[in-house]
């Protein structure tokens, strides 16, 4: 390669920060980082900001400090209008970046399957910002319960209803749990909040079913001892902001119901129906290149990529990204020495919740085990995943003052401004 040729990544989360992390200080690529948000965020730990247990600082990282000494590096913060793949850019509002590789890692969203009042009315989790939002949500919650005397719209106030049995759910579920046993008994003393109920909806048989048997058994009587009602082979059909419907027939009254059930690819204008299959995704061959497409790469959530081991495509998960970026970091140095490209081959390394203080489920390659280990192996495996040694510090010390007072002193509603400072004259 006799020039330097520039890549152009959308998308900050797992796979575009590591594969932006790989290709620091590469002499043969210059790399420009896209993003919405001016900061990577660590979504394994997003319910607990939504439980108040850490503040959102401490699993978000700047994505300026991340790339300081990276000489190569360069980020944008703008959202993507539209590709032009004929002419190579990306249109955005700041301008259009040309690329001579370009890569797509802009993850999913949440997935309400086309119903409009679940959108309106459930609160979702897959942001910094909607964690915030949800926090907000359950503190003035138990506000607004002191102000109740009605006894059929205080119990409506305290049914909180959380669809998807997978590991956000199962974690958001005991965290509340938590809460309100240890919790919530102290702050209000003056209030009985043992009427306060957490159902857990999931629409197959059991709670984290990509898991092994004894996982998913154990995760469900864990959540059961802390008190949450498990429903499984249940789907939610609708919800009004009052009442959930169920397929079953039944109903749930509750103000709080929290959707974690399901996810579909973000989408850009300007890709082909042919690229594009189930849940929004990218098709993607083995290097990770789009089909129908040149130099156009899909990395993590948003591709897909059928392999002789994963047939239906792999899981949504940090581990498949990672592992994907790194690969197509690899593969960018092989071409600029005209080496033959690798294919990808997932690496399971395992899967792992936790479902509250020394109660968690941890499946490896070869065996899985429960309990009191899993919890520490849990909590271990994701300090290491955090990006900085602060962060980590600051995770550390509020799981520990968790761990002996089971406390914590992050609950603060954090109510938007009243009044909106104008930025143009009108």
């Amino acid at each position: 390669m006799s020039k330097t040729e520039k890549i152009v990544i959308i998308g900050a989360g797992f796979a575009g920060l590591r594969l932006a992390q790989d290709l620091i200080n590469h002499p043969n690529y210059e790399v420009y980082l896209i993003d919405k948000q001016n900061y990577h965020q660590f979504q394994p730990l997003m319910y607990q900001v939504a439980t108040a247990r850490l503040e959102p600082a401490s699993i978000s990282f700047p994505l300026r400090k991340v790339f300081q000494k990276a000489k190569n590096v360069r980020i944008r913060i703008t959202e993507v209008a539209g590709i032009n793949f004929e002419n190579q850019f990306v249109n955005t509002p700041i301008g259009d970046f040309d690329y001579d590789h370009l890569v797509i890692s802009i993850g999913c969203t949440t997935n309400y399957f086309g119903n409009e009042n679940l959108k309106n009315f459930a609160y979702p989790m897959k942001t910094i910002p909607e964690a915030i939002q949800l926090r907000n949500r359950i503190l003035q919650t138990f506000e607004n319960a002191l102000n109740t005397s009605d006894p059929e719209k205080l119990q409506t106030l305290l049914n909180f209803v959380i669809v998807g049995g997978g590991p956000t759910g199962v974690e958001l579920a005991g965290a509340l749990a938590e809460m309100k046993q240890h919790i919530l008994p102290k702050d209000y003393p003056d209030k009985d909040f043992s009427k306060l109920k957490i159902f857990l909806l999931e629409g197959s048989p059991n709670t984290l079913s990509p898991m092994s048997e004894g996982s998913q058994k154990m995760s469900q009587k864990y959540l059961e001892e802390l008190g949450v009602s498990v429903v499984t082979n249940t789907f939610v059909k609708d919800y009004d902001g009052t009442i959930v419907t169920l397929n079953t027939g039944k109903t749930i009254n509750s103000k709080n119901v929290i959707w974690a059930a399901g996810v579909t690819g973000n989408a850009i204008k300007g890709f082909p129906e042919t690229c594009i299959t189930r849940g929004n995704r990218l098709i993607v061959n083995r290097q990770n290149e789009v089909t129908g497409l040149k130099h156009v790469y899909a990395l993590g959530d948003i591709a897909y990529m059928e392999t002789p081991n994963f047939p239906k495509g792999h899981a949504q998960v940090a581990s498949v990204a990672l592992q994907q970026a790194s690969l197509l970091a690899e593969n960018l140095s092989r071409k600029v020495k005209n080496k033959p490209l690798k294919d990808y081959e997932y690496t399971d390394k395992g899967s792992m919740a936790t479902i509250g203080k020394r109660k968690a489920v941890v499946d490896l390659p070869k065996f899985s085990f429960q309990g009191r280990l899993a919890w520490f192996t849990w909590m271990f495996i994701h300090l290491m995943l955090i990006l900085s040694i602060k962060n980590k510090l600051l995770i550390f010390m509020n799981w520990m003052i968790s761990y002996f007072n089971n406390d914590s002193t992050l609950r603060i509603i954090m109510k938007p401004v009243a009044t909106k400072v104008k930025t143009t004259k009108e």
